[in-house]
């Protein structure tokens, strides 16, 4: 019986199933706790235990995730985003929560589409104080799990009448089970497809880039980093940090006529992509996204220049 094999979930399998999900399997994971907390309720795991696995679970990938950020920087944020089924530009959209609340924003990080999934690696590449990683990563996770266990046990009835009746279908009931996380992974897919369809734009390379820089004049080039990615990676020289730009007024910033180059750090460069299409649309003619973003242009040994203040010359830098 359906409702006997899930009441019987043997703990390791349940710590599995959440690790593997927190360490970036693309599978919905709130499901399984709010299944356990309502089993929890005449089960032989209790509330607490499953809380607690959970929570230990995450914790552990967590911890991973942060030490692939510490140790390969950007790159680790990058395959993240390649494993997760979320839009590519959740790279910038977590470096922004992050640079304004730093790792604060683990605590509702596990409840933000999108965030939970980045926000660790990129406490790793922002170097933060592991004692505040460790506090806030286990506030966050025990919050989370917590109240995906609660909602379980406070509508077990309900969960318990499904459970039931999927029981009841035998195979069936698996079978309605595994096609409703077909068609979840399938939509998620799909939306993943449909993104990159809409960047997919004419590119140029960080060799074109350098040509053009070489030769002169230089090109307006569109630096489209969250500041605290900018501070941590620095820019190409000569770049203009977007929010300068002040594009959300609607008013065209840059000549209609010039070679504009948009860069960032995102996956499929997405930020850059939809700042080209925000351009086009405003009458620029001649807008690419810079393939790679800042981490191909550094690969490349390109220099970079530190990100400056306000009204302060920027100093030049190796790449590194």
């Amino acid at each position: 019986m359906l409702q006997q094999t899930v009441a019987n979930l043997a703990p390791p399998v349940l710590f599995l199933l959440v690790l593997l999900q927190q360490a970036g399997v693309p599978y919905p994971i709130t499901p399984v706790l709010i299944v356990a907390g309502a089993v929890s309720v005449h089960g032989h795991l209790p509330a607490a235990a499953v809380i607690g696995l959970a929570v230990a679970a995450a914790f552990i990938a967590d911890l991973g995730w942060y030490a692939a950020g510490f140790r390969f920087g950007g790159r680790a944020l990058k395959a993240l985003c390649a494993l997760s089924l979320s839009p590519d530009s959740c790279v910038s959209q977590t470096e922004r929560w992050f640079g304004r609340f730093g790792t604060r924003v683990l605590v509702i990080a596990k409840f933000v589409p999108g965030l939970g999934l980045v926000s660790t690696a990129m406490a790793g590449v922002a170097r933060a104080d592991l004692d505040g990683f460790f506090l806030y990563d286990l506030i966050g996770n025990s919050l989370w799990a917590s109240t995906a266990v609660g909602l379980g046990v406070l509508f077990h009835d309900a969960v318990g009448d499904i459970l039931r009746a999927l029981a009841e279908l035998g195979y069936w009931g698996i079978a309605l089970l595994a096609a409703a996380l077909a068609a979840f992974l399938g939509v998620r897919l799909r939306q993943r497809y449909m993104l990159i369809r809409e960047l997919r734009s004419a590119r140029i390379s960080v060799s074109e880039l350098k040509a053009l820089v070489d030769r002169g004049p230089l090109p307006v080039i569109i630096d489209a980093l969250a500041p605290v990615s900018r501070q941590r990676e620095g820019m190409i020289p000569g770049a203009i940090p977007v929010e300068t730009l002040r594009l959300d007024s609607g008013a065209a910033t840059v000549p209609f006529d010039a070679e504009v180059i948009v860069y960032c750090a995102c996956p499929n460069e997405a930020s850059a992509a939809r700042i080209a299409q925000q351009l086009i649309r405003m009458g620029c003619i001649r807008v690419r996204p810079l393939t790679g973003g800042i981490y191909a242009w550094k690969d490349a040994g390109f220099d970079v220049e530190a990100a400056s203040e306000p009204g302060l010359t920027a100093a030049p830098r190796a790449a590194t």
